[in-house]
């Protein structure tokens, strides 16, 4: 089984509840093409820089998946069959785009541990400079 990545633009007029529904579709078009999906990202609401079907924006999903190479080919026409999809693209990933694609959600989670950090020592410095003027005030 090989990693791929869709990109899907759905059509703007439509709620949330009909995005998480499409998302449903989508991940059973996944799964009986004998794939899984990997990681879900719901871009949101977003202008499109041309006119795709008479629509000027678009809901964009982003979606990593596994599946096998010969059914890319079927799952491309389900999302050209699909009518809330106005524009896909799937594309194949190396191993180390997928754990990028992955990862990512731990190294921002990771960082912002660090920037805690450094924001915690920065506070301890400037309370140590303080008890150290309180202590020359009181020494006079």
């Amino acid at each position: 089984m090989r990693s791929y990545q869709s990109v899907l633009i759905l059509k703007p007029d439509i709620d949330e509840a009909r995005v998480a529904e499409a998302l449903e579709k989508i991940g059973e078009f996944i799964k009986s093409n004998g794939g899984a999906c990997l990681k879900v990202e719901n871009w949101g609401k977003k202008r499109l820089a041309y006119r795709v079907k008479k629509n000027r924006f678009g809901i964009y999903l982003n979606l990593y998946h596994t599946l096998e190479s010969a059914k890319v080919v079927e799952l491309e026409t389900k999302y050209k069959l699909y009518d809330l999809i106005i524009k896909y693209m799937v594309v194949r990933l190396d191993d180390d785009e997928l754990e990028r694609a992955l990862g990512k959600e731990t190294e921002v989670e990771g960082e912002a541990k660090d920037e805690d950090k450094v924001e915690a020592k920065a506070e301890a410095k400037v309370e140590a400079k303080a008890e150290e003027k309180a202590e020359v005030k009181a020494e006079e």
